[in-house]
């Protein structure tokens, strides 16, 4: 079922999976033809008129970056989990943002693309704050560990079988600090590169000072939250899956292409959707509709074009 996207305003996120691949070494050059990639899709919504903001994950990027904390530390002062974040909105921001102009002056399409450093809101209280259990960065040794709560503060904990990791907050987003003038720039018909990484995570003091916070944000839950505020129409989430399936990877696996807003709920509720994969992205979807989005739409990076005329992808409507 094909639909109209002509003129209307959407938010795009792409997984930062999507640009550094597994099994490959992340280098920037594999991590730009990975981009040009991505981006195939985006530039033929920006062709139909589209409003846009793209958002982007930075799961991969993070860790390589804490590794490199880690290893450097002898030599340098260490980089905040909060700045590392912003570091990569702005590298990886420039990345996308060069490769979406390139795309746009390749098929004559006049139009402004800019990056914005993307500050979001979280409750200092949520409980992933005060019990922190998003996995980061390198490995340790077990006798390592009491070493490192001691002398750096941090809260390690066993990922499965595979060791031991720091684990850090991933609060929920609430809303962005910024989220006006992404707005009026779309509405402008700028092309607005935001919410990278979920956003840098920062919570309100009681005299109104923000304050950052050392974690990370779902990029899928914050693409709706800021989609919600600019009143975009449509969601994109771009995935490493062509669609949505019941029974993930068991022999009765079923693909969907189309869920309404009620069996999003449901499933989720019955555990279809984890956590470590589509569970956010599920209640991203069910976040967006119930504010008054028209629908959502989850389908494989490459697939977004044919997903534009629905001929692949998961279609999620109220």
């Amino acid at each position: 079922m094909s639909m109209s996207v002509q003129g209307k305003k959407v938010v795009v996120a792409l997984g930062g999976n999507a640009i550094t691949r597994e099994f490959e070494e992340g280098d920037i050059y594999q991590q730009f033809a990975n981009t040009r990639k991505a981006l195939a899709g985006v530039v033929e919504l920006a062709a139909q008129g589209c409003k846009m903001v793209i958002t982007h994950g930075n799961g991969p990027q993070v860790g390589n970056a804490l590794i490199r904390v880690e290893e450097s530390r002898h030599l340098v002062p260490p980089v905040p989990l909060g700045v590392i974040v912003a570091d990569l909105e702005g590298g990886m921001g420039y990345m996308i943002e060069q490769t979406m102009q390139n795309k746009l002056m390749a098929r004559k399409i006049d139009r402004p693309v800019v990056t914005i450093l993307s500050q979001v809101i979280v409750d200092k209280n949520d409980p992933s704050i005060l019990n922190p259990t998003k996995f980061v960065g390198p490995f340790y040794k077990q006798e390592d560990i009491a070493r490192l709560q001691k002398t750096r503060g941090y809260n390690i904990k066993k990922d499965a079988n595979r060791g031991y990791r720091r684990v850090v907050p991933s609060p929920r987003p609430r809303r962005f600090v910024n989220s006006g003038i992404i707005g009026r720039l779309v509405d402008e018909g700028i092309i607005v590169l935001a919410a990278g990484g979920g956003g840098i995570p920062v919570y309100i003091e009681e005299d109104g000072r923000y304050e950052g916070v050392d974690g990370v944000v779902d990029k899928d839950l914050a693409s709706s939250v800021l989609a919600q505020e600019i009143g975009a129409q449509i969601l994109f989430i771009l995935t490493a899956v062509e669609k949505v399936a019941l029974n993930f990877g068991a022999p009765q696996q079923q693909f969907l292409d189309v869920l309404t807003l009620e069996q999003a709920r449901k499933y989720l509720l019955e555990g279809q959707f984890p956590q470590g994969s589509m569970g956010p992205k599920i209640e991203a979807a069910i976040d967006f509709l119930t504010k008054g989005g028209e629908q959502v739409i989850i389908c494989a990076v490459e697939g977004l074009t044919a997903a534009i005329t629905g001929a692949t992808g998961t279609r999620i409507v109220p």
